[in-house]
């Protein structure tokens, strides 16, 4: 098997150290738009560089798009054309517009495209969304998810990245229709400039808070932060008629206690995502692997469009003031 890794930053860094360690997998390639970092990275994991004006027109059995997502256009309509697998890291573009074409690509060329959506491979999630499918939760009552960076993004990431609610908040959304079996169907939402940083002037913020509704009337309760001063902390709790559970309360979450007891958490805190779902990145790389032999699409297209128009609902939110319904949405 011959895997085509586009990028050679730290999502194509994850994605080709993963590969190269998949007996499965025969040959990577890396491409990258400067050439010195596809090499360093090649060279370290035993890897064959592309030239990156190749990149396009190179065959493999399958590829993966690591750039930052205001690249993928372009070169995600090139790889199309040879209809063999891809996973594209989240979002596929930062529009609905342009990511409505690319699923239309992908349903014309039936192409089999995974979305990178790790969270959904995190061991403790996972064993949540097994739960609430096996029934073990009863009714499903609540969800509240929480999402937060430890350091505050830099200047120079903000203008690309599509604002707080495409870029961190696609995440969750497609989390809370993922666990609850049903679309977000209503969305309000706040946003605050709380730290310092140049969000103002992107128009961005770095603290938000959303109430989802899904079309089977599951709340769930979502916030976000650009920076906390403890770690990174990605967590969710799950309510029910027989259960209740949480995913990302380990000896690492950066909580600082004060009740009672020591309760075992806030030993060396996640210092990024990175940290935090290096495991799940793994998985989903090895399921990525399993889809190019035949296995089923663990993450498909529309996924990253429900959850992108989820998000620009919430945006419609914060302007407006208003509960917002995410299928009445057209392009922002």
């Amino acid at each position: 098997m011959r895997i085509l890794v586009i990028g050679a930053g730290r999502m194509g860094e994850i994605r080709a150290t993963d590969l190269s360690a998949d007996s499965r997998v025969d040959e990577v390639l890396i491409t990258n738009r400067t050439a010195p970092r596809a090499e360093h990275l090649a060279d370290r994991l035993g890897a064959i560089t592309v030239a990156w004006d190749q990149a396009a027109t190179t065959e493999a059995d399958a590829y993966v798009m690591a750039l930052a997502t205001d690249a993928h256009g372009h070169l995600l309509e090139a790889l199309l054309r040879h209809g063999k697998p891809i996973l594209c890291e989240k979002p596929i573009a930062l529009t609905i517009a342009d990511t409505e074409q690319i699923c239309a690509r992908v349903e014309e060329t039936k192409t089999q495209m995974q979305i990178g959506f790790q969270r959904r491979f995190d061991d403790g999630i996972g064993r949540v969304h097994r739960a609430i499918g096996d029934g073990e939760l009863g009714h499903l009552y609540d969800l509240v998810l929480a999402s937060r960076d430890h350091t505050p993004p830099s200047q120079e990431f903000l203008p690309g990245s599509g604002g707080i609610f495409r870029d961190l908040h696609v995440h969750d959304l497609d989390l809370v229709a993922w666990l609850a079996g049903s679309p977000i169907a209503t969305v309000q939402a706040t946003r605050a400039i709380r730290g310092e940083g140049h969000y103002a002037d992107f128009n961005d913020a770095d603290i938000t808070r959303i109430i989802a509704v899904t079309e089977s009337g599951v709340p769930a309760s979502v916030s976000g932060a650009r920076h906390n001063a403890r770690g990174h902390d990605v967590r969710l709790e799950a309510f029910g008629s027989k259960d209740s559970l949480s995913a990302g309360i380990t000896a690492r979450t950066p909580l600082h206690t004060v009740d009672g007891p020591e309760v075992g958490i806030d030993h060396d805190p996640y210092t990024g995502f990175i940290d935090r779902f290096r495991e799940a990145f793994r998985a989903e790389t090895a399921a990525f692997v399993d889809l190019v032999l035949g296995g089923a699409n663990p993450c498909p297209p529309q996924a990253a469009l429900d959850a992108m128009r989820a998000a620009v609902a919430c945006e419609v939110s914060v302007r407006t003031g208003r509960t917002v319904h995410v299928k009445d949405i057209a392009d922002e």
